[in-house]
Formats: C-alpha cells, sequence, structure tokens
C-alpha cells in the first residue's frame, strides 16, 4: 500500500549528511512494511540487512553487551554473510527489545556516517525510560540517549489521504485536485467523497484493518481486525510498564476515551474514571499512552490567546484514540450507522473531532482548543506561519457564535470551520468552510505555513 511517509524515508536517504535513522511509532502502524518491503526493496534491493531483535536472539545477545559499531558491523557482516558497506542499508526492527542499540547509534553516526542505518520499533521511548530508572543507581549504567547524533520520523495510522489514495486513487486525485484549486467538487463527487469519510472513521488507519477493507470491500471483517489490535493493545500495556498499579490505570483510562469525551465537557475527567481520583494519580499513564503514540493530547488555552501557544492550566485537557477506527470501536456504535442513511442523525460530532485530531497529530501539529465564556468553544488553535487558525468542527451547519466571540480577545488570520459542507470562502466573516475530506491538505498546508483561501 502507498503510504505517503515514504517520502521522508526518501528524503532522508538524499540527505549526503544523513544521521541513523529512528522510525517511531505505535504498534501495527506499518513501520516495518514501510521500511523493509516498501523502501528497503525499492532502493536497496538485496543490499540489506534486517534484524528483528525479538526473533534473532543471538544478534540480540551480543548487542546487548556492546555499543561499538565496528564491533557490530564485523559480527553482522559475519553472521549475514554478508560485507557491510557504505551501500548497505542496516534495518534494526522492534528494538525495544534491545535498547543498547539505540545507544551504539552514536557511534554509528560518529564513525561510520556513511553506512545507513533505520531502527525501528514500537513504544521503544517508554521502555528507555523504564531501563533508565532501573539503572539509575549507578550513573556510569544510565541509559543516554544519543541526542543530536540521529535522526527521527514518526509513523502514524494511515490518514484519510492514504485510505483514499488506496482505496480509489480516481477520487484522491479529483479531490487533490479541488482543493489545490480551491473549487468546490461537483455534488455528486461531494457525496461519494463523504461517503468514504464515514468508511473512513469506521475502518480507520491501522494498515491490517484497510487492507482487508480494500481488498475484500467487506468493512465487517476490517472490524474484526480492530478488535484484535484493540485487545493486544491493551495486553503490551503489560508488558512496558513498571508496576500493576500502572498498567491498570493505563488500561481504563484508554478504555475510557469515549466515555470522556462524549459527556458535556469534553475536558479529562479522572473521576468519571475512578472515583475521588486526581488528575495527577493518571500523569504517569497519559505520559505513557502519549509518548506511545497511542493517545493524542490537545491542551486548553486563557481566553486571550498569546504565542506562542501555551496551555492555560496543565490540568485542563482533552485525549484523543491515535486511530479513529479504534475510536469508533471503543465506543459502541453500530457499524452499520456509519453507512446508514440515518448516520447524521445517530452519529455524534467527537466522531469528526477525533478524526481531525489524528490528522493534525499525523502532520505534526500540536493540539490545543478554547473555552471562553457562556459555553464558547472552538475544537482546534492552530499556530502557522506565527499565525492563529480557529478551528471549528461540526458535523451539521452550526453556528459561529464561538467564533465571534473569540474574535472579541484574539486576533487571526482566518477561521476554518470543517463540516460535510462543500468548500466555500465568506471574505465578510472572515470563514473558510471546507469539508472533511480536505483536512489532510488543509493540515500540511498549517504544518508548512502555507495556508491560502
Amino acid at each position: 500500500m502507498e503510504r505517503i511517509a515514504l517520502q521522508n524515508l526518501m528524503k532522508w536517504n538524499m540527505n549526503k549528511r544523513k544521521k541513523p535513522l529512528i522510525v517511531w511509532g505505535a504498534r501495527q502502524v506499518g513501520k516495518t512494511y514501510l521500511v523493509k518491503d516498501i523502501f528497503a526493496e525499492t532502493y536497496y534491493k538485496d543490499n540489506y540487512i534486517y534484524i528483528d531483535f525479538k526473533k534473532e536472539d543471538d544478534v540480540r545477545e551480543f548487542c546487548e553487551k556492546t555499543a561499538n559499531a565496528e564491533k557490530i558491523i564485523e559480527y553482522l557482516s559475519l553472521f549475514k554473510a554478508k560485507q557491510i558497506t557504505e551501500n548497505t542499508l542496516l534495518i534494526f526492527d522492534e528494538v525495544q527489545e534491545c535498547p543498547n542499540i539505540i545507544s551504539s547509534l552514536k557511534y554509528f553516526c560518529q564513525d561510520f556516517r556513511e553506512i545507513p542505518v533505520i531502527a525501528t520499533g514500537s513504544m521503544v521511548r517508554i521502555k528507555l525510560q523504564r531501563e533508565t530508572k532501573k539503572r539509575g543507581a549507578k550513573e556510569n549504567n544510565k541509559f543516554l540517549f544519543p541526542v543530536g547524533k540521529i535522526n527521527q520520523i514518526t509513523i502514524y495510522p494511515m490518514t484519510f489521504d492514504e485510505f483514499l489514495m488506496n482505496s480509489n486513487k480516481m477520487l484522491y486525485n479529483a479531490i487533490e485536485k479541488a482543493y489545490e484549486t480551491k473549487t468546490p467538487l461537483d455534488a455528486k463527487i461531494h457525496e461519494l467523497a463523504m461517503e468514504h469519510i464515514y468508511k473512513y472513521l469506521l475502518v480507520g488507519g491501522m494498515p491490517e484493518a484497510v487492507e482487508a477493507y480494500i481488498d475484500d470491500d467487506n468493512l465487517f471483517e476490517a472490524r474484526e481486525i480492530l478488535k484484535v489490535l484493540y485487545d493486544n493493545y491493551l495486553a503490551d500495556m503489560e508488558l512496558y510498564q513498571a508496576s500493576q498499579e500502572a498498567v491498570l490505570r493505563s488500561r481504563v483510562l484508554f478504555q475510557n476515551i469515549y466515555k470522556e469525551l462524549n459527556k458535556e465537557s469534553k475536558n479529562f475527567s479522572p473521576g468519571l474514571i475512578e472515583e475521588k481520583s486526581k488528575t495527577r494519580d493518571f500523569a504517569t499513564s497519559i505520559q505513557w499512552l502519549t509518548m506511545a503514540h497511542v493517545v493524542n493530547q490537545s491542551f486548553q488555552l486563557k481566553e486571550h490567546i498569546t504565542m506562542p501557544l501555551m496551555p492555560d492550566n496543565e490540568s485542563n485537557f482533552r485525549l484523543f484514540l491515535g486511530d479513529i477506527g479504534m475510536f469508533s470501536h471503543q465506543s459502541g456504535i453500530n457499524a452499520a450507522s456509519f453507512i446508514s442513511s440515518k448516520r447524521e442523525n445517530t452519529l455524534s460530532g467527537i466522531f469528526f473531532e477525533n478524526f481531525v485530531a489524528n490528522e493534525f497529530v499525523a502532520k505534526d501539529l500540536k493540539l490545543f482548543y478554547w473555552r471562553g465564556k457562556a459555553s464558547a468553544e472552538l475544537e482546534f488553535i492552530i499556530e502557522s506561519d506565527n499565525k492563529l487558525y480557529p478551528i471549528d468542527v461540526k458535523k451539521s451547519r452550526g453556528t459561529l457564535n464561538s467564533l465571534k466571540k473569540f474574535s472579541n480577545h484574539n486576533k487571526f488570520e482566518f477561521a476554518i470551520k470543517v463540516s460535510k459542507n462543500n468548500y466555500g470562502y465568506s471574505a465578510e466573516q472572515k470563514l473558510l468552510t471546507i469539508p472533511f475530506y480536505f483536512i489532510p491538505f488543509v493540515a500540511k498546508d498549517l504544518a508548512n505555513g502555507a495556508m491560502t483561501i
């Protein structure tokens, strides 16, 4: 399947001064497939060495004993019976099982920079953090992350544009052209595009679920795969946390994201999860889930916003599930609701908010929201090119009351309303209306400081 993240790997590969690359990401988001099956097979065909630290015990045991890059290169050459040169790509997969290999990347950078190296893994930072605490009694054994000696990228679940370019490339091209030319889609094509939005809300972006949907055109099979992946995420929490209490709190927090967002105030409320608990009781679990890229966190801003954006109070925040398909699964809503003619009456607006949040995060945008007086609220505030863009997410038409109240306190370039409606712009209101299927392109432009009307 096509992944936009491939462009990031190509850019890294073309850099003459590239450093060893770490590819972060949650489990099952397609890191190995992207790095090994697409990138390596395309650009280093028959000239790469792949090490899976979960399976190759001998290699793991050797690398756990040394961070010396020269010794590792010599060992791998002999182990794989393959000469390692500047044209050989080294892939270290599942590196959370061998944290010491991360230490070695410093020396690969210093002494063997001409050899391309990619390390991939899930929940790596959490494992390393845990190892650091374990070893912290002896300073000389303390794990030191190779700051300044590596490049890093993060792989997320497939975004809507990736979902579409794999499921209906012609429709993707039509939507991309419409966005670039800033013109509304024909009414029938608009309806078709929205049909795919609803399917994406159901399937999400986990590659295995997407592939099942595309191959068999079976939404329900994709949902069964999501159930398994969801349960696997819960099981993983046992492996990478220091205490049973931390495991239990992470699980219950993860399982209650939909419940938290589906109340009148979408702000995180610890009492909803555990009676008489405080936000600080969940601090470690929230950190764990966000670092693992399983959950995305959005912070509330002050009524009068200043730049750079900073949280008003770190106790006021919202949590979103990192994959919209898992969010839909967690909600317990009947899958038929996403394809029913009455879906607009049955689907809550929080499905769309979680969707937009994930699209922004996938483009490395930080999440903030705004709450004013008298229930005034804007779901997202994005800072781009030193300009503010308030973003209102509505599953239906909605009103502009919140935007009016926001404008009383804050200056902004123009506001963006994301809804099921077609493209349009009101100069008088300084309001850009975009349909949900434009969001990946909007997110990209905001991330690049290139947002225009």
